[in-house]
């Protein structure tokens, strides 16, 4: 197979069909809501909180609450009490099952629950989807994070309504570095990989660097990305601010480092400092309108024309231009 990532593909342009950009729709319909954008803030105590969160669904984006340090019964009342979807993280011990016994006893059903572990392609993976599906049948479950078409033909098997690709490809994580393992570095082609045996929506999460790789994910088989360093360092992020040089940053951490983790065990994860960007809202209407303009070049006006243009590999031994079949 061919292993490419982010930076050595380019999409290549078709007849543009609209007069203005403004006319394609970046949309994306998941779990029966349409939401603004194809994109997710990552899951991370660095990335989003309940402020952002709320935000995010009154203002037409989709957003998942991380689970580290939170009450996610309290989160799912609160979310519903403002009149909005609730969209939580769980992993899978047996206090994660407590939360979904809590939640279904009190008749509170989250709109989006993600099973969220570095190695998504396991045991406890599929029993975790099965305790939700019994307890909580209508939550759309998303599981994750897997590399490969048998971990997706697995967990839409067991019962997930999405699956989230990408094992290591992130700018804070260090999985690939620590273990040998994972997508860091041929992310794009795991997508590729995956969504050809994927009959449910992908999220494609980590490796994104630039606008322009949000279209590039979704040619491949994205219905959703997830981003966690251009959406970190925000002044609205959670990450504590610090001052370097009389420049301000965002403190950026990965989900399985020490600084999250509050102890040195079992670690693939690093803290960066990201330099603090303006407000989150004015970066997803410049995404949106990023987009949108991807959408244009592909000759398309809504998102999933971008499925239909060639694309170029530039550079190695496999380089040359490859259609669309």
């Amino acid at each position: 197979m061919e292993i490419f990532d982010y930076d050595n593909i380019l999409l290549l342009p078709r007849k543009c069909r609209v007069e203005s950009r403004s006319e394609c729709d970046a949309g994306v319909e998941l779990g029966g809501r349409k939401f603004r954008l194809p994109v997710v803030p990552a899951n991370m105590k660095t990335v989003v909180d309940q402020k952002i969160c709320l935000w995010m669904a009154q203002s037409g984006y989709f957003y998942v609450m991380h689970r580290f340090d939170l009450d996610n019964v309290q989160f799912v009342r609160d979310m519903h009490a403002a009149g909005v979807y609730a969209s939580i993280s769980l992993g899978v011990k047996a206090p994660d099952r407590a939360t979904v016994d809590t939640l279904a006893t009190e008749g509170l059903v989250p709109e989006y629950i993600t099973i969220d572990i570095a190695h998504g392609h396991a045991d406890s993976v599929r029993d975790m989807i099965g305790y939700i599906k019994d307890k909580l049948p209508t939550s759309f479950v998303i599981a994750g994070n897997v590399a490969t078409p048998e971990a997706v033909i697995d967990l839409e098997n067991w019962g997930a309504d999405a699956t989230k690709v990408g094992v290591g490809p992130g700018k804070v994580c260090i999985t690939k570095l620590k273990t040998g393992f994972g997508t860091g570095g041929w992310q794009l082609s795991a997508l590729k990989w995956c969504a050809r045996v994927a009959t449910k929506p992908i999220i494609a999460d980590g490796g994104i660097r630039s606008h322009g790789d949000i279209a590039k994910s979704i040619r491949f088989g994205a219905s959703m990305v997830m981003i966690g360093s251009l959406f970190a360092g925000h002044e609205e992020s959670p990450g504590q601010t610090v001052e370097v040089d009389g420049v301000l940053y965002k403190e950026y951490y990965g989900s399985a480092s020490d600084f999250n983790k509050g102890e040195y065990r079992h670690v693939e994860g690093k803290r960066i400092l990201e330099p603090i960007k303006g407000k989150l809202a004015e970066t997803l209407i410049e995404m949106e309108q990023d987009v949108q303009s991807s959408i244009s070049y592909s000759g398309g006006t809504k998102l999933l024309d971008l499925k239909k243009v060639n694309y170029v590999i530039l550079g190695g031994e496999n380089a040359g231009e490859h259609l669309f079949m």
